[in-house]
């Protein structure tokens, strides 16, 4: 590796930590993730001392956000049905995992503290991890080093490389690169994931194709859910439903405007829309929105909800469930640059889903077009004349939600497939 990239990324991982211990508390993503690992060392020493059983092995898996996490899950809960005397430990990078994190049966889950050679060393003190499974794409350097030459295992699930990640970089694969080929297992969710894995550098010899464990999660979410529960018995109805979900402000102006359309054309059709961020200021210019165009909206979970037009989620946590009243889909993202939502978790209640033009990097995505189940939109207008087809009552959208549910149940197994590869590890 190069000797200066080596010490530059070294030296921001201790610029970030150095930041962690002064930087005040704050409500933006940044500061959020700062300040919750000030004191993430002691975190991970205490439990190491009091929780921590040296005669029983330990997987540690790390999932950076909510998106990886839905990966890991079903790794994690195999593994707590199958094989109960195994601890295991959970981290995250993402403030927007935190309450995700506090959901799963794990031993201990935590902020993952920054990749600097003390913390990692402080880190594998406190675990002693049997093995090590990262979850999609991420390995860090001085970690994936130091746990390599203590003789962790190592490995990874759902291993996915949109075709044009940053990671295909020469910067990135020239930093990467050794902790690529040093795992001893990845799982990969396809043949061309596979193909762009090796070039990453991960060793042929230790490459299998697992699929995608979101298929079996989303599928499994789909077939317990409770209509009957407090949050969705109140909003059953007849009425042909869009459930835009993940959205962000330049999704919304595309969405909103169609809606305009879509709501003349088709007889009692209701628009549920669940932003990304369901900040004030970001819920402020819907409700402004509906109320200048004479459009009835209420807040998820108000007295009018049953009779709102458009229904204003303005909390997280609760879309997957949502997704259960939808005739058809919107996933958020397709028109932000950040990247295109999970359009997984529709499919899987079979509701066809549009989505904005910038999807490329989104696997999914394209495997519903493909399929027919999902449609890519580039306006306004092409989205409202789609909706209009969907819940018009007419057998495209039936069709289309079925190719979308057929795809979601093609992928199920990828779970027992990645406990298998996970459990090499432990031996």
């Amino acid at each position: 590796m190069n000797p200066l990239l080596w010490w530059a990324y070294r030296a921001a991982g201790e610029v970030a930590s150095l930041a962690a211990r002064v930087v005040p508390a704050g409500e933006g993503k940044v500061m959020r993730a700062l300040a919750a690992r000030r004191d993430v060392a002691e975190r991970f020493a205490a439990w190491g001392k009091s929780g921590r059983d040296a005669s029983r092995p330990l997987l540690w898996m790390h999932a950076p956000s909510v998106g990886e996490g839905l990966q890991a899950r079903p790794v994690l809960e195999l593994l707590r049905e199958r094989r109960p005397e195994v601890q295991l430990a959970y981290t995250y990078f993402s403030p927007s995992a935190e309450s995700f994190a506090r959901g799963l049966g794990v031993d201990f889950a935590d902020y993952l503290p920054f990749d600097t050679p003390g913390g990692v060393r402080a880190t594998l003190d406190a675990l002693q991890p049997t093995a090590l499974a990262y979850a999609k794409l991420d390995v860090w350097p001085v970690l994936t080093a130091e746990a390599h030459r203590r003789g962790v295992r190592l490995g990874m699930v759902s291993a996915t490389v949109a075709p044009g990640s940053s990671r295909r970089g020469a910067m990135a694969q020239a930093l990467l690169r050794p902790a690529y080929a040093a795992l001893d297992a990845v799982g990969a969710v396809g043949d061309d994931d596979a193909s762009r894995l090796v070039a990453l550098g991960v060793r042929r010899d230790v490459l299998r194709v697992t699929g995608d464990t979101r298929y079996d999660q989303v599928a499994l979410r789909a077939r317990r859910v409770d209509r009957a529960s407090p949050l969705l018995a109140p909003l059953q109805s007849g009425r042909p439903t869009l459930v835009a979900g993940s959205t962000w402000p330049a999704d919304e102006a595309v969405l909103l405007a169609a809606w305009e359309v879509v709501r003349r054309e088709v007889t009692g059709a209701r628009l549920i829309i669940a932003p990304h961020e369901p900040t004030p200021a970001h819920l402020a210019p819907i409700d402004s929105w509906a109320a200048s165009r004479g459009i009835g909206i209420a807040h998820l979970g108000s007295a009018a909800q049953g009779a709102g037009e458009v229904i204003l989620v303005d909390r997280v946590g609760v879309l997957g469930d949502l997704y259960a009243l939808a005739t058809a889909a919107f996933v958020g993202g397709g028109f932000h640059r950040a990247g295109l939502h999970s359009v997984l978790e529709p499919a899987a209640f079979g509701a066809p889903v549009a989505f904005g033009p910038y999807f490329a990097n989104s696997r999914d995505a394209g495997l519903l077009l493909s399929a027919g189940g999902g449609a890519p939109v580039r306006d306004a207008e092409e989205l409202a004349a789609l909706l209009g087809r969907w819940l018009g009552g007419g057998d495209d959208g039936r069709a289309a939600g079925g190719s979308a549910r057929a795809l979601v149940e093609a992928g199920v197994g990828a779970a027992e497939r990645s406990y298998t590869l996970v459990n090499s590890l432990l031996g």
